[in-house]
């Protein structure tokens, strides 16, 4: 049977040729999940643009959509579920505060802190972007059924797994 060639095999043939010796095997993997990162990503940005939002603020509000009642979380817990930096988290909750999507309350917990909070306004298009990018991310699946789907997903999440391990690791 022959396989039609993409972009990764034409980079690992001409590796081939000009090192031999050197297993590109990696490339066949993390090559071609980096490299669908990058062609699906500019229409996910436009779809949350089409809701407002950029892929950062997209983040924070789906993060409190997700978290359930009351959609409320610190801002430490807030930043460290994006695993981003606490000034990063700050700009984009001033654009968010200022586009009505969330509020900042006391804490419950911290009188001295405040809490971020999806407003109803927050909580409608953080689920209507969610549900858009679901529909659009599906239409890239359309070439694999349901069970391929299923287990490249499981291997997926074994190297995803496999690779946060690696790094946790790497940072003790």
């Amino acid at each position: 049977m022959t396989r039609e060639a993409d972009h990764i095999d034409r980079l690992r043939a001409q590796w081939a040729a000009e090192l031999p010796d050197l297993d590109t095997s990696p490339m066949a993997v993390l090559g071609r999940i980096y490299r669908l990162s990058r062609l699906v990503s500019p229409t996910i940005e436009a779809l949350f643009a089409e809701h407002g939002l950029d892929r950062g603020e997209f983040d924070v509000v789906a993060t409190l959509r997700r978290s359930g009642k009351p959609y409320r979380l610190t801002p430490t817990d807030l930043y460290t579920a994006l695993m981003i930096a606490s000034g990063s988290l700050t700009h984009r909750l001033g654009r968010l505060e200022k586009a009505g999507l969330i509020a900042r309350k006391p804490s419950e917990e911290d009188g001295r802190s405040l809490a971020v909070e999806l407003t109803a306004k927050g909580r409608r298009v953080a689920e209507e972007a969610f549900r858009a990018d679901m529909a659009n991310e599906k239409t890239f699946l359309a070439g694999i059924d349901r069970a391929e789907r299923e287990q490249l997903a499981a291997l997926l999440r074994k190297l995803s797994l496999a690779v946060e391990s690696k790094v946790a690791d790497s940072e003790t």
